[in-house]
C-alpha cells in the first residue's frame, strides 16, 4: 500500500489527449501515478474541474499537497491560459509566474488551487515565433548540463538548447509527427503504402535522403512516391522510407546554423521509448550522438518548479 501521508505535491501533467497526475514526497519521488483519457480535447463545456477530481479527487480530499500542472492545460483551449515566458527563460522565471485556478469544491471536498507552468515562447530571425506547453518542464526535470540540446519528438518535434543554471535559451518546433500523419492518411504517398511492417534498411535510407536534401524538402518528400512506383522501396517499406525523410529532413534543419554538424554533439531524447529509438536511430545516421533523459523528466520538472515557486512547505 501507498504511504500518502509522505506526499507533498500532486504534479498533473495535462496534455491534448491524455491526463496523468502523480503523487510525490518531499524529494519528488513518486508514491503513486494515475492516468485518463481526459485531456483538454476530451473535456466537454469546460467540465476541467470534474475531470481532475475524477482522477485525483480523493488526493484533493485528504492531502494538503499543493496542485502544479503543465501542458495543454494552460493553453487558450484549455482550463486557464497561461502567458508565455519568452527565452531565455529560466526556471525560476517561471515559477515566479505560475497562474492560478481555483477549483470550486464538490460537496465532499473544499476548494483548491490549482498552479498551472507558463508555456515559453521564442523569436527567430525575421520575426518568427515559437512556442512550447509542457516541453519546458521536461527538459528542467531531465538535469541537462549547459550548452546541451534536448529533443522531444512527437507530433511537433522540438528541439530546445540549454544555458546556465538550466535556462532554455532558445527552441525550434518541426511538424514532423503531424506531416506523417497528413501525408500517409489524407494524401496521394499513402495510396502505394502498406503499413504494419518494419523495415529498418529503408528508414535509414530515407534518412541519408533527407539529411542530404532537406533544403529542398518539398521535392525531397516527393520521392516517398517515386521510390514505389519505381520499385526501388517495396509498398511494405515505403512507410519507414517515408518517416526517415522526414526525420532526416527535420535533424538537417535543426542544425541548418550550424554546418557541418559537430560530430562530437550529444542529444539528449525526451519522450515515448518507440518514438525516441527511432530518432536514435536516424542521429547516429547524421554522426550525432543520442542519450535518453531520466524517465521520471516530466514529475521531476513540476517538483521543481514547485519547488522554486515555494509552495513546497
Amino acid at each position: 500500500m501507498n504511504d500518502n501521508t509522505k506526499a507533498r505535491l500532486i504534479a498533473i501533467d495535462w496534455g491534448t489527449s491524455n491526463l496523468r497526475a502523480s503523487l510525490l514526497d518531499g524529494e519528488g519521488a513518486v508514491i503513486e501515478t494515475r492516468s485518463a483519457p481526459g485531456g483538454i480535447m476530451a473535456v466537454q463545456e469546460g467540465r476541467f474541474a470534474q475531470q481532475l477530481r475524477a482522477v485525483a479527487g480523493d488526493w484533493m480530499q485528504t492531502l494538503d499537497a499543493p496542485l502544479v500542472a503543465s501542458g495543454m492545460i494552460g493553453s487558450r483551449q484549455g482550463w486557464k491560459e497561461a502567458a508565455y515566458v519568452p527565452c531565455p527563460a529560466s526556471i525560476g522565471q517561471v515559477a515566479a509566474q505560475l497562474t492560478q485556478v481555483e477549483v470550486a469544491g464538490d460537496g465532499e471536498a473544499g476548494p483548491r488551487t490549482l498552479h498551472i507552468v507558463p508555456g515559453l515562447r521564442a523569436q527567430h530571425e525575421g520575426g518568427r515565433h515559437d512556442v512550447m506547453r509542457g516541453e519546458e518542464t521536461q527538459i528542467w526535470g531531465a538535469d541537462l548540463a549547459p550548452g546541451a540540446c534536448a529533443l522531444l519528438p512527437g507530433t511537433h518535434s522540438k528541439w530546445a538548447w540549454v544555458g546556465e543554471g538550466g535556462s532554455v535559451k532558445r527552441f525550434q518546433t518541426f511538424m514532423t509527427g503531424e506531416l506523417y500523419g497528413l501525408l500517409t492518411k489524407h494524401g496521394i504517398l499513402g495510396r502505394l503504402m502498406k503499413f504494419g511492417e518494419s523495415h529498418p534498411q529503408h528508414f535509414v535510407a530515407g534518412v541519408k535522403e533527407g539529411l542530404a536534401g532537406h533544403a529542398l524538402a518539398t521535392h525531397v518528400i516527393f520521392a516517398a512516391r517515386t521510390a514505389g512506383l519505381m520499385g526501388t522501396v517495396p509498398p511494405e517499406g515505403l512507410p519507414d522510407y517515408l518517416s526517415g525523410l522526414l526525420i532526416g529532413i527535420e535533424i538537417a534543419g535543426a542544425f541548418a546554423h550550424r554546418q557541418p554538424m559537430p560530430g562530437s554533439s550529444e542529444i539528449t531524447l525526451i519522450g515515448d521509448d518507440d518514438l525516441c529509438d527511432r530518432y536514435a536511430a536516424a542521429l547516429e545516421v547524421a554522426g550525432l550522438g543520442a542519450r535518453r533523459a531520466r524517465e521520471d523528466a516530466t514529475t521531476r520538472g513540476l517538483w521543481l518548479v514547485a519547488q522554486a515557486a515555494r509552495l513546497l512547505t
